[in-house]
């Protein structure tokens, strides 16, 4: 499954949670790699408004963010270059979570040597798969 160029990716709930892509621009990751990755990671917190900031370039299905489950950790990465992070599994959480009023959520962030083996294309990564 894939993401669109605006960044939403799938939410099909008879596939595994990670067998995705998420896509920004011209970047993506392969959120499954990413997941599996992320299990050597502790799991944090942090302020949704801080993780949410480039909310407003991802597209939400708001029927399915209110069936998402709060409690399963965001996987962020930090981007190349910067270094601040972004989140590239948990969009539909941080939605829910604003809506119903929650500051912070778990999430895991994987480190730049990660975020690099997970990226698919972008910051002078050509398409691959």
């Amino acid at each position: 499954m894939s993401g669109d160029a605006t960044g939403t990716t799938s939410h099909d709930t008879e596939h595994d949670p990670y067998d995705q892509v998420f896509v920004l621009l011209g970047w993506a990751w392969d959120v499954a790699l990413a997941a599996r990755a992320a299990t050597r990671y502790p799991v944090t917190h942090a302020n949704v408004s801080d993780i949410g900031a480039l909310g407003a370039l991802i597209r939400i299905d708001a029927e399915h963010a209110e069936t998402v489950d709060l409690s399963r950790p965001l996987l962020a990465v930090p981007l190349p270059d910067v270094g601040t992070p972004i989140v590239i599994d948990g969009w539909h959480r941080i939605h829910k979570a604003r809506q119903t009023g929650v500051a912070e959520l778990p999430v895991v962030f994987l480190n730049a040597d990660d975020e690099r083996a997970c990226r698919l294309m972008g910051g002078g990564v050509k398409r691959r798969r």
